[in-house]
């Protein structure tokens, strides 16, 4: 009986979505591809762009927690006391929090790649100059304005996005996609804590900012196309190539 309801309810789903395709378009009856897009809900496609997801959400989540592993050796390297010593990390958390709403944006207007495409450029490109950094200022901004901004590119867009795939799931995607974060929390710590020890600080903070870049870049186009509960009526015109976009 559940499963006979959980069917009826995802058909219903996409009777919805085909309607609202329809309405959209002002046409009188859905179009080949609005019934074809509607069948990626809750896929094994959209299963896959999550689990895509939830790596992005890890590796681009370092922003949130290496200023605190690396928080007593820069305040050795730069000779100041522990609340100055913070401020980059306060800078990480202002740039994550305004990052959210300029990558909320960009999602809106050009889909997920952008942001994450701009998100991992910040990243690497924030992590290289803080390993640089000659001065406390200089490395709280790249902190700030770089690695922050960043981050935040890796978990809301990527929430967003995943909610938009799924309809019977979508709870259970919601809170998959979130553990990124959280696994990053756990993955991230240690790591940065060995080769700091073994390699200092410097070193680390570049090498993450080429990890990021090499790491993401190439994953950053699985969860490309536009999803299928916003999709208009324009869904024949042709998309981003996807690796993990079904073939029509």
């Amino acid at each position: 009986m559940a499963g006979m309801s959980g069917a009826a309810l995802t058909r219903t789903a996409r009777r919805t979505y085909v309607g609202a395709v329809s309405s959209a378009g002002n046409i009188s009856a859905p179009s080949g591809t609005a019934r074809d897009r509607s069948a990626e809900l809750d896929s094994s496609a959209a299963w896959r762009r999550l689990a895509v997801a939830v790596v992005l959400g890890t590796i681009g989540s370092v922003g949130m927690w290496s200023v605190p592993v690396a928080l007593p050796v820069v305040q050795a390297e730069f000779g100041v006391a522990r609340g100055g010593a913070s401020l980059p990390y306060t800078l990480a958390m202002v740039g994550f929090a305004l990052g959210g709403v300029l990558m909320g944006r960009l999602s809106d207007r050009r889909g997920v790649v952008a942001p994450l495409t701009c998100g991992a450029a910040a990243l690497s490109l924030g992590y290289i100059v803080a390993g640089f950094a000659g001065s406390l200022s200089l490395f709280a901004l790249a902190n700030g304005v770089l690695i922050g901004v960043g981050a935040s590119a890796s978990f809301g867009p990527l929430i967003a996005d995943t909610s938009q795939w799924f309809v019977r799931r979508r709870g259970i995607a919601v809170a998959v996609v979130s553990c990124g974060n959280y696994v990053a929390g756990t993955v991230w710590p240690p790591v940065l804590q060995h080769f700091i020890s073994t390699h200092g600080w410097r070193a680390t903070h570049i090498g993450v900012g080429v990890f990021c870049a090499v790491a993401m870049l190439p994953l950053i186009w699985a969860p490309s196309g536009r999803s299928p509960m916003i999709a208009s009526a324009s869904t024949d015109l042709p998309e981003p190539f996807s690796p993990m976009t079904p073939k029509r």
